[in-house]
């Protein structure tokens, strides 16, 4: 029996309720709605699934951002087209089984012993042979041999004009066909289950309970009956953070347009959070120690949870998922990055934000808001920088073996993995509502550049990186120095005091002529370097003095005049640290390498500070972490079907793959003259293969005595 791809074909109804059952019934349209599935799978594993619109509209821009908003991809899984096809597939995978099983279960029944003799000469597989003994004794014989060797057989015996003769039907690997129908079961029960454990219920309740999706702020609390589902709902699945000390009995179920607050039967306390690291800062190990609060019964569960090692109380499934940040407090010192207006001191806890001051900020009020603190910061600090050519007469060929070659792990990449501390983020919000975010490092890191760096990160948005500006760390550790000598350069006073001071180190003071010049280039390229020339308003830094060379000086001597602007430039700037140190009445800096580091950095760092957006730099000067875990709570009836979905699929691939299903005839018809018989044998088999080649010759030895 050959499986049809055709639909069922009714006899009665019009011309297009006929095609639609007969195409919705057939195997073509399931295949069909199998492809689009899998595709839009590959788009939900592709895009990231329940974002917010803004990082779509970052990432994509707003003409792509609400075509995808528009086709539900940013929730596919949910969407209702998507569930729409799971049930059109559910209804025709449902319906091929339907019209095909009754078929299959009378095939499975039938040994087909009614063929007619003639019909054997068809096959590709068969032999003649003429045997000794009457055809009923053979067809005995025959039956015992092919029953000892598996298969199921039926004799028939048949009256004929010559005599009677005898008709051996024999069937094997018959669950080939039962293969057909387990695959095609466990594509309707997998959908059958996913549709129970998506969105359908949840929308079903938003649909005729008024339920809605809450967009607003604020504590769980506060948030009114019609945005929570009851404690009852038969399947959901949500995400709970949960800080140490603390518990919570709501989830958080993500719709495309805010979130449901999903009632727990119980609590979940964290007592206790435990992360472990590898080398290179990832996790390797997260847990929580939790209680579990049955709010029936009070009782207290003490559990465990680790990452594919749930928990599970009442039908409820208790996932570790992340971990975040649990509200740790942190102390900030503000630092100004502008003008000489002095620092403040700032407590707050993450998540939390607060209100700064017109005189605080000198640039109007702004908002902080503390987003992440991150205890340990892995990086790795080996060099890159691999020279382009290679020498081959220097190549060891030895070691260059054994660092291609051993462990799958080995690589040929060196690696400096080293903790660099703790660091904070924060976002500062204007009037207006616009924010930038920084990210701020606690200490400074020795980035092999001679002198240790404090590293301040800034972005626009969520979806670019940061960029750091790297203020060397002072005498002191601090960015004391540096501050310091920033508000000199913008002291016009002080820049021309340190005009002087270099002028008269670097000239003979009996030569007033050369001396006067070496004043004139040495303030100019200062005002320069301070953005407080007219030349370029609103500019500063190695960018000022390179705009002044390519305006004023010809091509030929670009390249020299840059080196004496910047050979002055880094005397005067030496000078007015010198006067910086003096003025806060601090050791003058040294003549050694140190002190070249601290003011190579502090040039390239002065150059580019005027382009931080901010007035101040929040350094973290304490901490105390508390950590949270962030947990997924799921009830889903569906999974055990999907789990015997998958096991039919298992089941019936294998059967429909590696079974093969073999028929076998052997018509024995008498020979009056010998009393023997005249034998002609035949066998079918559903996929030809060498196997089935080599068992029917070893059935024509057997049971006809035939040589192979």
């Amino acid at each position: 029996m050959t499986v049809s791809t055709d639909g069922i074909e009714l006899a009665s109804g019009s011309r297009v309720w006929r095609a639609s059952i007969e195409l919705l019934s057939s195997m073509r349209f399931s295949i069909s709605l199998l492809t689009v599935i899998c595709i839009a799978s590959v788009i939900g594993t592709v895009l990231k699934q329940h974002e917010p619109v803004n990082n779509y509209v970052n990432q994509f821009g707003p003409f792509w951002a609400a075509i995808f908003a528009n086709l539900s991809l940013p929730n596919v899984y949910s969407a209702w087209w998507f569930l729409l096809i799971l049930f059109f597939l559910v209804a025709s995978t449902s319906l091929c089984i339907a019209r095909n099983t009754p078929k299959i279960w009378l095939d499975l029944k039938s040994y087909k012993e009614n063929l007619a003799e003639r019909s054997l000469q068809a096959f590709g597989h068969r032999a003649w042979s003429q045997l000794l003994l009457a055809p009923e004794a053979e067809a005995q014989r025959i039956g015992v041999l092919l029953v000892d060797a598996g298969w199921k057989v039926k004799l028939q015996r048949r009256e004929q004009a010559s005599g009677v003769g005898w008709m051996v039907a024999a069937k094997a690997g018959t669950a080939n066909k039962i293969g057909y129908i387990a695959a095609h079961s466990a594509i309707v029960l997998v959908c059958l289950g996913g549709l129970l454990d998506g969105d359908l219920i949840v929308r079903a309740q938003m649909l005729l309970h008024g339920k809605q999706a809450y967009s607003g702020g604020g504590l769980i609390a506060d948030v009114l009956p019609q945005h929570r589902l009851s404690e009852r709902n038969p399947t959901f699945r949500g995400n709970l953070l949960v800080a140490e000390g603390t518990q919570s009995s709501t989830a958080i179920l993500n719709q495309s347009d805010g979130i449901l607050l999903q009632e727990l039967p119980f609590a979940i306390e964290l007592k206790k959070f435990i992360v472990e690291y590898y080398s290179t800062g990832m996790p390797k190990l997260f847990a929580s120690d939790i209680v579990i609060h049955d709010k029936e019964t009070g009782e207290k569960i003490p559990a465990r949870v680790e990452v594919n090692h749930p928990a599970s109380h009442r039908g409820i499934e208790i996932y570790q998922s992340s971990f975040d940040d649990g509200g740790s407090n942190v102390h900030l010192r503000a630092v100004p990055m502008q003008g000489r207006g002095g620092g403040f001191d700032l407590e707050g806890v993450i998540g939390g934000s607060a209100q700064l001051t017109q005189g605080q900020t000198s640039t109007g009020a702004l908002t902080v808001e503390y987003t992440g603190l991150r205890v340990i910061n892995v990086e790795n600090f080996a060099s890159n920088g691999a020279p382009s050519g290679t020498d081959v007469r220097a190549v060891n060929l030895q070691q260059s073996f054994d660092a291609t070659m051993g462990a799958a792990n080995k690589t040929k990449t060196t690696k400096d993995l080293r903790n660099v501390g703790p660091s904070i983020s924060y976002k500062l919000r204007d009037e207006a509502g616009q924010a930038k975010e920084f990210n701020n490092y606690m200490v400074p890191i020795d980035m092999g550049e001679g002198v240790p760096v404090f590293l301040l990160g800034v972005r626009e948005n969520p979806g670019l990186p940061f960029r750091y500006l790297r203020i060397p760390a002072g005498v002191d550790g601090g960015m004391g120095d540096f501050l310091r000598l920033r508000n000199a350069l913008n002291d016009s006073a002080m820049r021309e005091l340190a005009v002087k001071r270099y002028a008269g180190k670097a000239v003979d003071p009996s030569r007033q002529e050369l001396s006067q010049q070496l004043e004139a280039s040495a303030a100019r390229a200062l005002a320069l370097f301070a953005g407080a020339t007219n030349v370029t308003p609103g500019t500063g830094g190695l960018q000022a003095i390179a705009d002044f060379i390519d305006a004023n000086v010809p091509i030929a001597e670009r390249n020299k005049a840059g080196e004496v602007l910047i050979r002055i430039l880094n005397g005067v700037l030496f000078e007015l640290a010198q006067l910086s140190q003096e003025k806060a009445g601090l050791k003058p800096l040294g003549s050694d390498e140190a002190s070249q580091a601290f003011m190579t950095q502090a040039v390239l760092a002065l150059s580019e500070a005027p382009l931080y957006p901010a007035p101040f730099v929040l350094q973290l000067t304490d901490f105390t972490q508390v950590q949270a875990s962030v947990f997924q709570v799921a009830r889903a009836p569906g999974k055990a079907i999907v789990y015997l979905g998958c096991a039919l699929l298992i089941l019936g691939v294998f059967a429909m793959l590696y079974v093969r299903e073999r028929r076998l005839w052997v018509w024995l018809a008498p020979v009056v003259e010998t009393g023997g018989s005249d034998a002609t044998m035949a066998m079918s088999t559903n996929r030809k293969t060498m196997d089935g080649d080599q068992e029917f010759v070893r059935l024509k030895v057997s049971l006809m005595g035939l040589k192979e």
